[in-house]
Parts: C-alpha cells; sequence; structure tokens
C-alpha cells in the first residue's frame, strides 16, 4: 500500500499537468484561428479543475494502476480529461484550422516533457540520486507526456491525429473517414485490451524519446 501511495504522490503533478496543458493548448489554438467556444467555456486555463474528468483523469488511471501494482506487471496508464469544446464551425477555415488545433494538444505535451527533462537535467547535476523523490517525478513527467502525445497522434478519430488526419484528406475522403469516429473509443479500449495499443505508440514514443535526447 505505502508503494501505491508513493507511486500516485510522483505521478499525480505530472499528470494533472499534462492533461492541463493538453487542453488548454486546443483551445488557445482555436480561439486564435477565429473560436471563442472554449475561451467563452472558461477553458483556457491552466487551472487543473477545469479540465478533471472524475471517471477519466482519476477513477480509471488509479483502479489501472492499483490492478498493476497488484498483478506486479508493467501496463500503460489510460485515461482523458474533459474535452475542451471547439466549434469547427467558427474557425476561420475549419478543415485546414482543424490540424493546427488537433496538434496544439500533442505538441503541448512534448514541451511538457522537455520541460521535465530540464528538470531532471537540473537535478543529475546537482547530484541527486535516482531515489531522491523529485528525480522520480521528472521521470514520471517525461514518460507521461510522451505517452499522451504518442495516444492522441494516433489516427484514430476522435483523437487528435484522428482530427489531423482528417484535416489532411480530401473532403469527400475526410467526411468518409470521420464515420469511424462513434467507434473510436471502442477500437483504443480492444488495442489497449489485445496488448497491441503499445506496439502502435512504439514509433512514436521513440521519436519523442529522441527529441528528449537532445536536452538531456
Amino acid at each position: 500500500m505505502d508503494s501505491l501511495i508513493q507511486t500516485i504522490t510522483i505521478y499525480a503533478l505530472p499528470v494533472l499537468f499534462g492533461i492541463t496543458l493538453h487542453e488548454a493548448a486546443h483551445g488557445y489554438v482555436a480561439r486564435m484561428f477565429g473560436d471563442p467556444t472554449a475561451y467563452e467555456a472558461g477553458r483556457v486555463s491552466l487551472n487543473p479543475v477545469r479540465h478533471i474528468d472524475l471517471m477519466g483523469t482519476i477513477i480509471v488511471p488509479l483502479v489501472l494502476l492499483f490492478s498493476t501494482k497488484l498483478l506486479g506487471g508493467a501496463g500503460l496508464l489510460f485515461g482523458w480529461a474533459k474535452p475542451v469544446p471547439v466549434d469547427w464551425g467558427r474557425l476561420r477555415n475549419p478543415k485546414r484550422d482543424m490540424l493546427w488545433v488537433a496538434l496544439a494538444g500533442p505538441a503541448s505535451n512534448l514541451f511538457m516533457a522537455i520541460i521535465w527533462t530540464l528538470g531532471l537535467r537540473f537535478l543529475a547535476d546537482s547530484g541527486a540520486s535516482q531515489n531522491d523523490f523529485w528525480v522520480q517525478m521528472t521521470v514520471a513527467g517525461i514518460q507521461i507526456n510522451l505517452v499522451l502525445m504518442a495516444l492522441n497522434l494516433l489516427p484514430i478519430p476522435p483523437l487528435d491525429g484522428g482530427r489531423i488526419v482528417f484535416s489532411l484528406l480530401p473532403g469527400r475522403l475526410a467526411w468518409r473517414y470521420s464515420k469511424i469516429e462513434p467507434y473510436g473509443l471502442m477500437i483504443i479500449v480492444v488495442l489497449m485490451i489485445s496488448g497491441v495499443l503499445w506496439t502502435f505508440l512504439q514509433p512514436l514514443l521513440a521519436l519523442g524519446q529522441i527529441i528528449i535526447n537532445w536536452f538531456l
């Protein structure tokens, strides 16, 4: 139990910062391109409370974390925040601007991973050991944000990667592709349960790690 509480303490701040900046970035970029919906709803904010989803941000990750500790294996933490409201019709060029609004979320997680990396470098230069609480938190911050970036870049609507693909596809093909969206969450859950999800994430995680290594 002590080990579980320690793990929750280490991961809590990185998770909150990761999802908060991710969602706020969507809203901020949407406003830049003409849609103030998220701003009007108070969601362009760095206050985590405005983005936390009880089930997706707290209950599901805790259940997965507890299960992983109980079984003594490695698992993939999975969760979500309240989606930032975006009225695509209010964007100046909806199909084109969708790409930048969607890309803002994963880009913010890469940015956060870099910030945590700089923190880790500072601690290492200060002589902190691998068992130091703050070192473990910076490592968790890097891992969580790289996973959030990779997961959201998967080309499955309604994930950000799905929005990006929709934006890049020709009109008719894009609308056909969007019909996958009602089944998107189901697809992700099946991929996760089957263990295939981690395989799909590996190339994106490797790319993120290459970028992170530049700052170490």
